[in-house]
């Protein structure tokens, strides 16, 4: 690393309020820095000086197509603040020789917080119970239709990788029966008291299934009216991965004729929704909340760190972990 040069820095993001944390591990590295900063509807910058950028540091909302990435001339890597890729190709970024990044592992504690608190809410909504008492219901009458125990009940993680696994030990720990489904798993074996089986087994047998796999051209609406078809009609379907994975028509459907119970969305196919009275938004039994599940102090202080190392170690012609197209 070298004190004196000068690499450009271009920040695109319209979810953080102030990037003091950027600015600062870049200009710890780089003093001399240029450090830019656009938003979503970024195509006039690009046009005046963004194309000359070193390093992007992207949100995860961005969409860096084809026709812009041939555009950089000077790029060294993109990285970004997330998880998720889909929305850069990373096909044409790789025939640039630009490497992209994403923060693998950064939130898998939050967003294992998330699916447990999502299961126990399924089990005992305590919220709609307090409504009922001005009804005088108390005691049995509260809670017309009992449930087994958590203990007594089944998850199917959909993608094993590291916040799937996460995920496995929380519930089990909850004394549930975890099963796990992911083309990489040799289907009969297990590891820890997860069960791996094929992804028909696993949506027969489980009580919550939660989605933890990338979206791509092979998990794209994974989940439809046949997955559906084949689900308990007490099963809750929990996802934090990525909206396309789900076709949400097939969803609605599900729902409304009561083949499954219900749905905990974190994540839908248009982020944010343009159009509140989206279906999807509107249906009784589906909680949709706006993309949260992986907030918190530490995993937003951690998602800045490493998504700015990320940037720098690719000006410097380093290769990290989280490189996803290398």
């Amino acid at each position: 690393m070298i004190k004196d040069q000068e690499p450009f820095f271009w920040i695109i993001d319209e979810e953080w309020s102030d990037y003091e944390t950027e600015q600062n591990l870049i200009r710890k590295q780089y003093p001399k820095a240029t450090i830019k900063i656009s938003g979503y509807d970024y195509g006039k910058d690009l046009e005046k000086w963004g194309k000359q950028a070193d390093i992007i540091l992207a949100q995860v909302y961005t969409e860096i197509p084809a026709e812009i990435i041939k555009k950089l001339t000077n790029c060294r890597g993109i990285a970004l603040f997330g998880g998720g890729y889909d929305r850069i190709d990373i096909e044409q970024a790789a025939t640039k020789h630009i490497p992209v990044t994403n923060v693998k592992n950064y939130c898998k504690e939050d967003i294992a917080e998330y699916v447990i608190s999502a299961i126990l809410y399924s089990n005992k909504p305590i919220d709609s119970f307090s409504k009922v008492i001005g009804k005088k219901m108390w005691g049995l009458q509260a809670m017309p239709k009992l449930k087994n125990r958590i203990n007594e009940q089944s998850l199917l993680v959909i993608g094993f990788g590291r916040i799937g696994k996460f995920v496995a030990q929380k519930a089990l720990s909850l004394g549930m029966k975890v099963y796990a489904y992911d083309p990489k798993l040799q289907v009969g074996a297990g590891i820890n008291n997860v069960e791996f089986v094929d992804l028909a087994e696993g949506l027969k047998n489980a009580d919550f299934i939660t989605i933890h796999c990338n979206l791509s051209k092979a998990t794209e609406k994974l989940i439809g009216k046949k997955e559906f078809a084949s689900m308990k009609q007490n099963c809750v379907l929990i996802n934090t991965a990525r909206g396309g994975i789900i076709n949400e028509p097939d969803l609605l459907e599900a729902v409304e004729e009561k083949k499954i119970s219900g749905a905990v969305l974190d994540v839908i196919t248009e982020e944010p929704p343009t159009n509140e009275k989206n279906e999807i938004l509107n249906t009784k039994n589906i909680i949709v909340t706006p993309h949260v599940s992986y907030l918190s102090i530490e995993s937003i202080n951690e998602l800045k760190k490493r998504a700015v190392e990320n940037g720098i170690a690719l000006y410097e012609g380093r290769l990290t972990d989280d490189v996803v197209n290398g």
